[in-house]
C-alpha cells in the first residue's frame, strides 16, 4: 500500500511500497502497463513519465517519513541528470522498482536521487528539487 499522496485514482501510479528506511525508498508500479494509465499519448507511455513515477515515491517517503500524513504540497523546481536508456514503459513486462534517495532535506525543500528500473535494468534516472512554498 502507498501512505498519503497528493494523487487520486488512476494518477495513483505506485503499487506499493517494498522498502523504506530514513533516507529511501523503493516501491513496486505496474502501472505502466494499463492501457488506462492516464499518463499514455497516442497509445504508449513515454518512459520521460518514469519521472511522474519516482515523484510519487518521493511523496510516499516524506508522508513515511513524517508518520503517513501527506507532507505539505510542493513544487518540481529542477531536474537534473535526467536519463532515459528506452524510449517507452508501457512494453516494459516486468514491474517497476522506483527507487529514491534523499539526498538534501530542509524545512521548504528536498532533493533526491531517483531510478526507475525493470528486471534489473535501468530504466531512467535523474535528480528532482522540490520546494515547499511558504503558505503551504
Amino acid at each position: 500500500m502507498i501512505p498519503a499522496v497528493p494523487h487520486a485514482g488512476a494518477m495513483r501510479l505506485l503499487e506499493r511500497v517494498v522498502e523504506h528506511d530514513a533516507d529511501s525508498i523503493v516501491c513496486a508500479a505496474v502501472s505502466h502497463r494499463d492501457a488506462g494509465n492516464p499518463l499514455r499519448r497516442d497509445g504508449m507511455l513515454p518512459a520521460v513519465c518514469g519521472v511522474e513515477y519516482a515523484l510519487q515515491a518521493v511523496a510516499a517517503h516524506g508522508a513515511l517519513s513524517s508518520g503517513g500524513e501527506a507532507q505539505k504540497p510542493g513544487y518540481l523546481a529542477s531536474l537534473r541528470g535526467v536519463a532515459l536508456h528506452v524510449a517507452r514503459l508501457d512494453d516494459v513486462a516486468e514491474d517497476l522498482r522506483v527507487e529514491a534517495r534523499a539526498l538534501s532535506r530542509a524545512a521548504r525543500g528536498f532533493v533526491y536521487s531517483f531510478e526507475v528500473s525493470a528486471g534489473g535494468v535501468a530504466l531512467l534516472s535523474g535528480q528532482a528539487a522540490i520546494i515547499i512554498p511558504e503558505d503551504a
